[in-house]
């Protein structure tokens, strides 16, 4: 499942330098973090590393089913990524060998 939702998310780690370019959807990451449970319920349900040593990370609640993207450079500066509704969490056995999903 997680390697689906890395995998899944490799376009976003391609746009994140686009996005740190908006000052707005960004701020140090205890802020950002903060600031998700806070106001959303959100913590963090994955986690990775990308591109240029930025780490990806997807935080959700599991009571509202709002979720958000967040993609953090290795100076601390978190950026807003995407963000929505109707999270849910599934856990997937990968397919057998030579077996489509």
């Amino acid at each position: 499942m997680t390697q689906r939702i890395f995998g899944a998310l490799a376009v976003v780690v391609l746009t994140a330098a686009g996005v740190q370019a908006q000052p707005r959807n960004c701020a140090p990451r205890d802020q950002v973090v903060t600031r998700l449970a806070a106001a959303y319920g959100e913590t963090r349900h994955a986690v990775g590393l990308g591109a240029g040593g930025r780490m990806i990370e997807v935080f959700a609640s599991g009571a509202s089913g709002s979720w958000t993207i967040t993609v953090t450079d290795p100076a601390g500066l978190t950026c807003l990524v995407a963000s929505g509704q109707a999270f849910e969490a599934v856990a997937e056995r990968p397919a057998a060998p030579g077996r489509d999903a």
